[in-house]
């Protein structure tokens, strides 16, 4: 009778063991898995993270999207209001002012204005990134400008450049106060992008990264 009530302690214990409850409190739907036949080809899915590690996916999937730099979140930034860091990111590529020197060939056709830019979000906005790298690349040029200023975003700027990218993302923060809720309600856990990057990269392209370093300083 005894080795039976051993027996049965050993599969109640097993059992606990096999399946463990989360020990934390973060909504599930930040690690629900995504089946790969929906998968975007750059994404990296929510499942992908370690929960137990205490780690996430930022996945446009949820709420966590919010963090990415495509995200309409408004701010403004030296005087100028943005509808996203892509906005801002991908505004940077076009002229300035009638004066700016990306101006100069009149065969490089600018689709949109600055400006127009600025106020865009989601994907529209990467794609008129896009089409300005294309101009770009024509023009045989490697800069953009902020506040009348060139820099050389992969080149001997790249620090000016992830420090403009970093204000904005703390702007970001400050002045969508849900969204800094969201920030803090994420506790300890470490970021991670869901999409694929490119081995060695400008800094400013981790926004994992930068949002964690946020986090940090408005604890």
């Amino acid at each position: 009778m005894k080795s039976m009530y051993f027996f049965m302690s050993l599969l109640i214990v097993g059992c606990v063991h096999a399946s463990p409850a989360p020990a934390d409190s973060y909504p599930d739907v930040w690690w629900q898995p995504v089946p790969e036949s929906e998968l975007k080809g750059w994404e990296i899915p929510p499942q992908a993270a370690d929960r137990s590690k205490g780690e996430v996916i930022l996945s446009k999937r949820n709420e966590l999207g919010q963090f990415s730099n495509l995200a309409a979140t408004p701010f403004t930034l030296d005087g100028i209001k943005y509808a996203s860091v892509e906005g801002l990111w991908q505004g940077m590529k076009y002229p300035e002012n009638s004066s700016d020197e990306r101006l100069k060939d009149p065969t490089v056709v600018w689709p949109y204005t600055r400006e127009q830019v600025y106020a865009m979000s989601d994907f529209e906005s990467k794609k008129a990134g896009d089409l300005a790298n294309a101009n770009m690349k024509k023009l045989g040029i490697k800069w953009i400008t902020y506040r009348g200023q060139k820099v050389e975003y992969n080149g001997a700027d790249i620090q000016r450049h992830y420090q403009i990218i970093l204000e904005a993302s703390r702007a970001k923060i400050a002045q969508n106060p849900a969204l800094k809720a969201l920030l803090l309600s994420t506790g300890d856990l470490k970021f991670f992008p869901d999409h694929t990057q490119q081995p060695n990269p400008n800094p400013a392209y981790l926004y994992h990264e930068i949002y964690m370093k946020i986090r940090s300083e408005v604890k």
